[in-house]
């Protein structure tokens, strides 16, 4: 029988007379479209769609699901429109083909930014019709069956953007079977000889094995039998791929790799699962640390099961899953299990909620990524297989990415609370915000009306809803900021010149913004207080050919320094001014106007090319604390750390954190503290010497040799600190 015929008959296994003379009609159109074109293997190009079409009948698709994968590849590579197809199969076929079709009439800069707005066109699809990604997933398998055809290269780059894409998107709608042979077909593309050596080790296993499988599946049998549970018990290899997978990360040869069968038992309900894990842990013993509970806490795609390792006969570790026959039809078909089995089964229909809700929650974290790289970098996130399930205090299950951090749980459950957390309970302990989340913690996040997000963020967190709503809230804190000190540095270059700055026409204005292609003020001003553009530049070109704006020049103008700017002015971390210290401005791009001590070591060396310099003072009305390090050398004895933190706490400042070193008999204590200004500081420095305990202490400033204050064996004598 030819393909054609094979799909016809296949389709009228499940289908209705009238959909399957649909999918006829579709067929021959389909022929037509694609007369005279060839693969690059030479056969008939129509040969791949009804071979897409076959991979999901299946699965049971409808009618629409096969009629679209027969048409999936007409847009592009025929002079058929999707108006054309609408008016003759319906609106909801072209929307499927039109969902499936590449963006190839649009010039895109690189192939990197084709393929991000490609995967956007297809998500977006998608979200509305999940069997866009069904059809899709079915396209890109029948090309990895036949990659055989192509040069190595390309082989390898579809086999890549295969495995870091459609493999995780497999594996989180719940397809096992595609989503595994999408593995070993990527494996067998990247690393073609790896794949060729453990495809032969595995056959020459496959007959030495067979006895010892055919032993634990009858000893399995005889002892579930024994206790008076019904089941179906089968043997099943693993893929290629994970044997792989299981090699590299446990350093094994292919002969330590005993597990590669693996055993399933199916039951009829949930309690006969437990039943049954207890009857195999008394057949066998079990690994610890290896059971496994996803009936209780399922995975993100829907999958249940009970996962257990045991030790087998001959010190062979045996993988078993148990789980209901429903459950084993979720776990092979995933979210096509709608079509395929449609028995309005609740739990089938809370996968395609959570489906939709996970599609949902995706795009609107793609949705704010600015180039191609930065939303491919979130969608792979996003994509990536491994989960964690942690608990909320009321006793909501929420799963996240491996790897995830408190504050990736704090954007899950909410943007704001994410913009607002300072701190987290995990089990009811107090520990930082980028502690890792593992599996069962309870998760508490503690909130503050004023509270915003951290840059350092960025560094720690795992899920693109986290980074993406971090980065959008700090860029619109940045520009609103960069604006306001902007206007401050412009108008300080305009005094220089004479120029008042209410004295700039709106003509000046707009010539600047036509002779600089920028739409606004406020582009112009961010840039200056970003670093962009020189403010003394900005001035000379708004002055430029305007007769009203003569004067004499005035003098320069002290920028003043409030502590409240934010992000437009930072202070360096490399000398940590603080309220008193005599300081310096530098305006550095894309970083703003950064604020170093007059002395800083690290500014003497690279004062020639740090940026363009300023004057700046201190705000006599500043309220904020600022953090500061000191060091201290102290005698190792009994309750000495007590006595310094009564001291700093007496003295109204607050410890921000505190390491140790062992220098011998005496102990280096360094402290970050939060102080007011330079006299609170000499205040502290002062009464912390009065200690007997205390041997040396000073002011820490990084990149500098620092002058030590002795109080042995002479007192220690500090005025103001260093």
């Amino acid at each position: 029988m030819t393909d054609s015929e094979l799909l016809i008959e296949e389709v009228s296994g499940y289908l209705k007379p009238q959909d399957v003379e649909h999918v006829r009609v579709a067929l021959e159109y389909s022929s037509a479209a694609h007369q005279g074109q060839t693969r690059q293997s030479g056969d008939p190009y129509v040969t791949h769609p009804i071979a897409v079409a076959r991979i999901l009948t299946p699965l049971r698709l409808d009618t629409q699901s096969i009629i679209a994968a027969l048409l999936h590849d007409v847009v592009e590579d025929t002079e058929i429109t999707t108006e054309q197809i609408a008016e003759k199969f319906g609106k909801p076929v072209a929307e499927l083909v039109d969902g499936l079709s590449k963006l190839e009439k649009i010039q895109f800069e690189t192939r990197e930014d084709a393929q991000a707005e490609n995967f956007r066109k297809m998500l977006l699809a998608m979200a509305r019709d999940v069997r866009v990604i069904l059809i899709k997933l079915a396209d890109r398998l029948h090309n990895m069956r036949t990659l055989d055809s192509m040069r190595p290269d390309k082989c390898e780059r579809i086999a890549r953007e295969t495995m870091e894409i459609y493999v995780p998107i497999a594996n989180r709608l719940g397809l096992n079977e595609i989503y595994q042979e999408l593995q070993d077909l990527s494996f067998k593309n990247i690393y073609p000889n790896r794949y060729a050596v453990l495809a032969k080790a595995l056959k020459v296993a496959r007959g030495n094995r067979r006895e010892v499988v055919g032993k634990i599946l009858d000893a399995i049998r005889q002892k579930l039998a024994s206790q008076n549970i019904a089941a179906e018990v089968s043997g099943r290899e693993k893929n290629i791929y994970s044997i792989y997978k299981k090699m590299q990360s446990k350093s094994l040869a292919f002969s330590e790799v005993l597990d590669i069968y693996g055993f399933r038992v199916l039951v009829e309900d949930p309690p006969a699962c437990y039943l049954s894990i207890g009857a195999l842990h008394g057949l066998y013993k079990p690994i610890p640390g290896k059971f496994k509970d996803y009936i209780a806490i399922p995975k993100m795609n829907g999958y249940q099961s009970l996962h257990t390792t045991l030790f087998g006969p001959y010190g062979t570790p045996i993988e078993i899953q148990i789980r209901t026959r429903e459950m084993h039809k979720i776990a092979d078909a995933g979210v096509a299990s709608h079509w395929l089995y449609k028995s309005g089964h609740s739990s089938i229909n809370e996968l395609h909620k959570k489906t939709h809700q996970w599609l949902q929650e995706l795009l609107e974290s793609l949705s704010e990524s600015k180039n191609s790289a930065e939303f491919m970098e979130h969608l792979k996130v996003d994509l990536f297989p491994d989960a964690v399930y942690v608990f909320t205090p009321k006793g909501k299950i929420l799963s996240l990415p491996r790897g995830a951090t408190a504050v990736d749980f704090a954007y899950s459950v909410h943007t704001d609370i994410g913009n607002r957390c300072i701190a987290v309970k995990l089990n009811h302990e107090l520990v930082p915000l980028r502690t890792e989340l593992r599996n069962g913690d309870r998760v508490e996040i503690i909130t503050a009306a004023h509270a915003k997000p951290n840059p350092a963020w960025l560094a720690y967190v795992t899920t693109s809803k986290a980074r993406s709503h971090i980065r959008h809230f700090l860029k619109t804190m940045q520009s609103g900021e960069s604006v306001e000190l902007g206007e401050r540095l412009l108008g300080q270059a305009l005094h220089s010149l004479g120029i008042k700055p209410t004295d700039i026409k709106d003509a000046c204005w707009n010539k600047l913004l036509k002779d600089t292609g920028i739409k606004t003020r406020q582009e112009i001003l961010a840039d200056i207080g970003l670093g962009r553009r020189l403010n003394m530049v900005v001035a000379r070109q708004l002055a430029c050919g305007s007769e009203t704006l003569t004067g004499e020049p005035m003098s320069n103008p002290v920028i003043t320094i409030l502590g409240t700017e934010g992000m437009a002015v930072q202070f360096a971390t490399c000398c940590h001014p603080i309220l008193g210290d005599p300081i310096i401005g530098v305006i550095k791009s894309g970083q703003g106007l950064v604020v170093h001590t007059h002395d800083c070591p690290s500014l003497r060396k690279g004062r020639s090319n740090s940026g363009q310099w300023l004057d700046v003072e201190w705000d006599k009305n500043i309220t904020r604390t600022f953090p500061v390090s000191i060091k201290l050398l102290v005698a190792n004895q009994r309750g000495v750390l007590a006595k310094v933190a009564s001291v700093i706490s007496e003295a109204d400042s607050n410890i921000e954190d505190i390491n140790f070193a062992n220098e011998g008999e005496y102990t280096a204590l360094h402290f970050t503290l939060e102080v007011n200004n330079r006299m609170h500081l000499a205040s502290i420095m002062r009464n912390l010497r009065k200690i007997p305990e205390v041997v040396r202490i000073f002011r820490v400033k990084a990149q500098e040799k620092f002058i030590e204050h002795r109080s042995h064996p002479r007192p220690l004598n500090i005025a103001t600190p260093d």
